[in-house]
């Protein structure tokens, strides 16, 4: 029987199957060998063919079900986090949100500490509402509010603690997808408490590099992740307004028309605050709709205020405050803003450009 491979050229035909065909098959399976002209559809795709499936998770659902698990879970040695993964349905059961990303809600209750531990894998936090929990990385105690980016760089020691009466969520992101992989992966128990307790307004980390502009001469060493343990709400905001202001001045601001859009950098080299992670902004205002696009790689989304939808693949999906969705590898989409809608993104870009697989389409306007 004459067989087409999915991905070859109309007159390129299989083998004819025959006796001495699947003798030659049985000794390339004793020998643990699969042949290229049977693979090449699923090897070799005429363009990415993603296992993972886009997928919205709603807050209002998540964060009960994180609430009873503060309920019901401690937090100690053994499991060490009440974080709850972002399982893709398209990824077999993995707690992966994409291949190459880990997305995830931790919950710690009040006056709760996470014990501190380190790992190859980066990791950063990102906090929709609360406040409360100091994140203590490498021994610098960095306060956790509404709008804040915290970065937890690959191998640094950290643990949590919450100095309140109240509880705190937040998402998690990390590569540890790719990590897993690619079998980089190493994990080291620390302290059963936090090395320091304090709850200062700013880390030490801030007080040193965010100072606009400036950089300083005891740190001219380019690292690879950044140094500073958060970026605060209030310079992010204030960004994505003056873009949107500018625009409105006629000065070519944004990245699009009604569409402000910043990414958050490693102020030691320019480039991304991970190696494998890329963290970004955006802000639309109301009644924007932005171009269909395409990109390799994965990206995650959180709705962080206001009110909107998600195409994706054609497919359109209502947002609120706090709503999860991941774009996998070239499905297209584009965003609509119902009024001004503020999105927090974070992505494997850096991985995709520095391997030279980075690719994006984006659709011209009607």
């Amino acid at each position: 029987m004459l067989e087409k491979t999915e991905n070859a050229p109309a007159h390129a035909m299989q083998p004819e199957e025959t006796p001495e065909l699947r003798a030659l098959y049985k000794g390339f399976q004793e020998q643990c060998l699969l042949p290229l002209w049977t693979q090449l559809g699923d090897l070799m795709p005429i363009h990415p063919k993603p296992r993972a499936v886009p997928h919205v998770w709603k807050w209002a659902d998540l964060l009960p079900l994180a609430q009873r698990s503060g309920e019901l879970v401690p937090v100690g040695r053994g499991g060490e986090r009440r974080a709850i993964g972002l399982a893709n349905p398209g990824l077999g059961g993995h707690a992966y949100v994409s291949p190459t990303l880990w997305a995830a809600i931790q919950y710690l209750g009040p006056r709760e500490t996470a014990p501190e531990h380190r790992h190859a894998q980066n990791a950063f936090r990102f906090v929709v509402e609360g406040e409360g929990v100091w994140t203590v990385v490498n021994g610098d105690p960095v306060r956790m509010s509404r709008g804040d980016l915290l970065l937890t760089p690959g191998w640094h020691f950290h643990g949590h603690h919450n100095d309140t009466d109240k509880p705190m969520a937040w998402i998690d992101g990390l590569d540890i997808p790719f990590a897993q992989h690619n079998d980089v992966g190493f994990f080291e128990f620390g302290s059963d408490r936090v090395t320091d307790y304090a709850t200062p307004r700013f880390s030490r980390g801030e007080r040193l590099w965010c100072h606009p502009g400036l950089r300083p001469l005891s740190g001219l060493r380019d690292t690879v992740s950044s140094p500073i343990g958060a970026y605060r709400w209030e310079h992010t905001d204030r960004a994505l307004t003056e873009q949107l202001l500018l625009e409105e001045e006629g000065q070519p601001a944004t990245v699009e028309q009604g569409h402000a859009a910043i990414r958050y950098v490693n102020p030691t080299n320019g480039g991304d605050v991970m190696p494998t992670i890329r963290c970004e902004f955006h802000r639309l205002r109301a009644g924007t709709t932005t171009p269909k696009r395409r990109e390799v790689g994965s990206s995650v989304f959180q709705v962080f205020e206001g009110k909107g939808a998600v195409v994706i693949d054609g497919v359109t999906h209502k947002l609120d405050i706090g709503d999860l969705f991941v774009i996998p590898s070239w499905v297209p989409w584009s965003l609509q803003a119902e009024t001004q809608f503020d999105l927090f993104r974070f992505s494997d870009a850096p991985i995709m450009e520095r391997l030279n697989f980075a690719r994006a389409h984006v659709e011209a306007g009607d």
